[in-house]
């Protein structure tokens, strides 16, 4: 199973570096990462592989949002089959 991540917020140093240690940190593979600077914000996405967590999935997306609020940021992660849903036209 895999899921989308995305980041947004005010650049500062780290912030791929502090998101992916956190995917790793409960076993979220990292498949691919898009990520850029537009005007002083970051914008990142990433798709990453699921199966091998060591929580829930609902934990996970909850552990990311605290990581989120601590850095000042916006990240949000969903399943991807509720992102393609979503995104359907």
């Amino acid at each position: 199973m895999n899921a989308v991540l995305s980041v947004v917020g005010k650049d500062t140093v780290g912030i791929l570096a502090k998101v992916a240690t956190k995917c790793a940190d409960h076993k979220a593979n990292i498949n691919n990462v898009s990520q850029t600077i537009i005007n002083g914000y970051f914008t990142m996405f990433m798709h990453i592989t699921i199966d091998d967590l060591d929580l829930e999935f609902t934990q996970f997306v909850d552990e990311l949002t605290k990581l989120g609020s601590e850095l000042g940021l916006e990240i949000h992660c969903m399943h991807e089959d509720i992102f393609n849903l979503m995104h359907r036209i």
